[in-house]
């Protein structure tokens, strides 16, 4: 039965699109069929697999407005267990229209464009905008889970509350099975005191809601400030085709394996 996983923090910049690239990307190795709908209208998803807006006619936001079913723009990558469904910079225009009105129809077009391709993957992991605007509900409307990144800086924390009320929200009105998958801790710095009291305020405050290696509770996976990590988005590749043995694809391996059981 496929899982749907939304990656998502209203804050920019704490790590969402390289945790959903790489993420869909390990659990492909690990031989899932895996599919990546990008709904960012940076499209950062999109161009992470090496993709640019001369690689496709279609996207998203032609799913979005009706003109397009979702097999419709499905494009195969390199790895032949992942496919992508691209973005493009028109879905900022579909934020205000879905926006308007009480319709919830407007709030399940992803969820029932999602049904038609269910059953032919194993995951499907979507990347959110770095919002809380009527994409990301859309997102949330159409999955199991969320995961929730949170960069180990300063104010790593700040606005988590607003992501949870949100899901909350959703849970009630438009998805009761939806649930917080996890916390993922990125940029993490060994040498760094601030990551590390980031990392303990997570402990303290959501330590059933971390990821672990081989189930042991104290062994959490956190992402590392990686330059390979942060290379391999320019290169088009995700960093397990990039430098499989660096920190970076380690960690999100590790995390894929968790998510695996």
């Amino acid at each position: 039965m496929s899982e749907i996983i939304t990656i998502a923090n209203q804050k920019g910049g704490v790590g969402k699109t390289t945790t959903a690239v790489n993420l869909a990307a390990s659990l492909a190795v690990a031989e899932k069929k895996v599919l990546l709908i990008d709904v960012d209208p940076q499209a950062n998803a999109t161009t992470g697999l090496g993709f640019n807006r001369n690689n496709y006619e279609y996207n998203i936001y032609h799913v979005f407005i009706g003109k397009k079913k979702l097999s419709d723009i499905i494009l195969k990558t390199e790895l032949p267990q992942l496919n992508l469904a691209p973005s493009n910079i028109g879905l900022v225009g579909i934020e205000q229209e879905l926006a308007k009105g009480e319709n919830n129809e407007k709030k399940t077009i992803l969820k029932n464009q999602i049904q038609e391709v269910l059953e032919e993957y194993d995951f499907i992991i979507i990347d959110s905008p770095p919002a809380l605007g009527s994409i990301t509900i859309n997102a949330f409307a159409a999955s199991d889970s969320v995961i929730i990144p949170i960069q180990c800086e300063f104010y790593a924390l700040e606005g988590v509350a607003m992501v949870l009320n949100t899901i909350k929200i959703i849970k009630k009105t438009l998805n009761p099975k939806l649930k917080v998958r996890g916390f993922l801790p990125t940029m993490y710095s060994s040498q760094n005191n601030l990551s590390k009291d980031v990392v303990e305020d997570l402990k303290q405050n959501f330590k059933k809601q971390l990821f672990t290696i081989n189930d042991n509770e104290d062994d959490f996976i956190v992402i590392p400030r990686n330059v390979k990590l942060a290379e391999s988005p320019s290169f088009g590749k995700p960093i397990i085709l990039y430098d499989i043995k660096s920190p970076g694809s380690l960690a999100y391996q590790n995390l894929a394996y968790s998510i695996l059981g």
